[in-house]
């Protein structure tokens, strides 16, 4: 994926490999930093980023007043 397309935004669909998710759940995501293809870096439960594969998530970005929210509240 190129980096300009990555949302700021998972929900994760898939969990059977990564003890690290949620199926459902929304998760930041960051920029990838790796030269694997086919993954994203999306900060998980333990709150750290790492990279998980991509097909495991749809990808997607909120209005932006909505994406400000959430990022507040994940600052706390």
């Amino acid at each position: 994926m190129v980096m300009d397309k990555i949302r700021p935004f998972a929900i994760c669909i898939c969990n059977d490999k990564f003890e690290y998710l949620e199926r459902l759940k929304i998760y930041q995501t960051v920029p990838n930093g790796s030269d694997k293809s086919g993954y994203i870096r999306v900060i998980d439960e333990s709150g750290k980023d790492d990279l998980y594969p991509e097909n495991d998530f749809i990808l997607f970005k909120f209005p932006q007043t909505v994406e400000q929210k959430i990022l507040a509240a994940y600052k706390g």
